[in-house]
């Protein structure tokens, strides 16, 4: 460094002491090609004005793209200074910025609720979204959500209206029942239900019927927040008839029947029939309320024999039908929109229209409430039940009927597809798919899979793999192998496996 720099250097960094502490350092041997390397860099005016940065303003806004084009900047200019010397031209400098601020603004818009493949087998995917909706339903929900629509408004008479009554028709038509209502989900249709007919006093349930659901939700739980007061009854596996009416008292407001849809205890035990609970009740006068949660409408216009997961006269399955409570004479019934009817999440309460509204006009109703899209996508699904067309037209139930034929034609095409590409294995083999959603326990559909491997991954890692892919592919692991269970699985997604996989390395 000449004598002039060295000065015009101490001027402006007064810090420095001497000549000889600096005269080593690589920047002040080579002055100007430093300050060459960095004037590579665009100021971020200059980035702005590319293509592919106002491509990226119109996407994410002018913030957010300066903030990461300033970013990307700073970053390549910390590299340079470390000897990266992979930019020689400002056009090269500049679409590297442009490429490291894309990735940042997609990082930090990216969404986290996002579409994935299930390969699981899994139909009711509580994880995945639990039940993908008809194309019918998904119309529903864009057409009313696009504009306006009559929530709480009576279009007839020109005047407020209530949200609470829709659905209630097509929901009373395939039930079989005098009224209904609509909630968010099912433990709050348990929940609003306690509270309406029982807080402050005692509701009889079963001991083998204090079941836990998913998120560690218990019904016990459950009862002490709508402020009834639990009267437990029998033993874990036999409870009679008997048992409830010893323990009905002037504090008794319900006896609460609960479908343990997520379990099965099996061998020594006994319960009492519905018929003999609600003969029971009316010799009382105390209401009978059943909380299906899962199981199938079996009512009339409700395509019977088709519907939900198994009707009862199926000797694989006794999954319980709402169309059957209704008949046997329970005065309530709840249970769920989506485990149930392959719709929307939500909770379902059917029944005697006097308690249902006195469930309506509960303080509880407005907090619980669903909004437009869930009435939309209830009401397109109802209407394919009543009309008959359920299962061909609602994934679930189509996922549910697939034979285990049809899955391994399939399972052929995908595995030998998947063969094609270089470094991958894979073969068709049998296995079993389940209902899911904590309904019918124990209970395996025969399915075809497909077992994959990937050379050098082990089965962890490609799962692992897998789920970072776009759409990610979440699968099962099994014996330490990888499969692909194509139930859950579109046919038109079938294709896409292998284009997926092929990004895999």
């Amino acid at each position: 460094m000449g004598d002039y720099a060295f000065a015009d250097f101490r001027e402006r960094n007064p810090s420095a002491i001497k000549k000889s502490d600096i005269s080593n350092h690589s920047a002040f041997r080579n002055p100007q090609s430093a300050m060459a390397d960095f004037r590579l860099i665009p100021s971020v005016d200059e980035l702005r004005r590319s293509p592919g940065a106002r491509a990226l303003e119109a996407q994410f806004g002018a913030d957010a793209t300066v903030a990461a084009l300033r970013g990307a900047a700073a970053d390549l200019r910390a590299a340079i200074a470390a000897g990266d010397d992979g930019c020689r031209t400002e056009a090269a400098a500049a679409a590297r910025i442009e490429t490291a601020a894309g990735a940042r603004l997609r990082e930090a818009f990216r969404p986290s609720l996002q579409p994935v493949i299930n390969a699981t087998g899994v139909v009711i995917h509580t994880n995945l979204g639990r039940a993908p909706l008809a194309p019918s339903a998904i119309e529903r929900i864009a057409e009313v959500a696009r504009g306006y629509s009559s929530l709480e408004y009576d279009v007839e008479r020109g005047a407020r209206g209530r949200r609470d009554v829709h659905a209630e028709r097509l929901l009373c038509r395939v039930s079989g029942a005098e009224a209904a209502v609509v909630v968010n989900n099912n433990a709050a249709a348990t929940l609003i239900v306690l509270a309406a007919l029982a807080a402050g006093r005692e509701v009889i349930v079963s001991r083998g019927e204090l079941v836990e659901i998913g998120g560690g939700f218990r019904v016990p739980d459950v009862m002490a927040q709508s402020g009834a007061v639990l009267r437990e009854v029998g033993t874990t596996n036999k409870t009679r008839a008997a048992d409830y009416a010893a323990a009905i008292s002037e504090r008794t407001a319900l006896i609460l029947r609960v479908h343990p849809s997520n379990f099965r205890i099996e061998g020594f035990t006994e319960r009492p029939r519905l018929t003999d609970l609600v003969s029971l009740g009316r010799k009382f006068t105390i209401p009978v309320a059943e909380d299906l949660g899962s199981g199938h409408l079996g009512g009339q216009g409700s395509d019977r024999g088709q519907t939900g997961v198994r009707p009862r006269s199926d000797p694989i399955g006794t999954e319980p039908a709402v169309g059957e409570t209704i008949a046997a004479g329970a005065d309530l019934c709840c249970f769920s929109g989506d485990k149930l009817l392959g719709g929307p999440q939500a909770g379902i309460i059917v029944g005697r229209a006097a308690l249902v509204d006195r469930v309506r006009r509960h303080p509880l109703m407005r907090a619980l409430r669903v909004d437009k899209m869930t009435y939309a996508a209830l009401d397109a699904t109802l209407t394919e039940y009543a009309a008959g067309r359920a299962a061909a037209t609602i994934p679930v139930q189509r996922m549910l009927a697939a034979s285990g034929d049809d899955i391994r034609a399939r399972a052929d095409a995908v595995a030998s597809a998947i063969r094609a590409i270089r470094g991958w294995r894979a073969e068709p083999i049998e296995g079993a798919s389940a209902v899911g959603g904590g309904s019918a326990p124990g209970l395996a559909l025969p399915t075809w899979l497909v077992a994959v491997e990937k050379a050098g991954l082990s089965a962890d890692a490609l799962e692992s793999r897998l789920r970072q892919l776009t759409p990610p592919i979440v699968a099962r692991i099994e014996r330490d192998r990888l499969l692909l269970d194509l139930r859950t699985v579109f046919p038109e997604q079938d294709a896409q496996l292998a284009r997926l996989l092929a990004d895999v390395s």
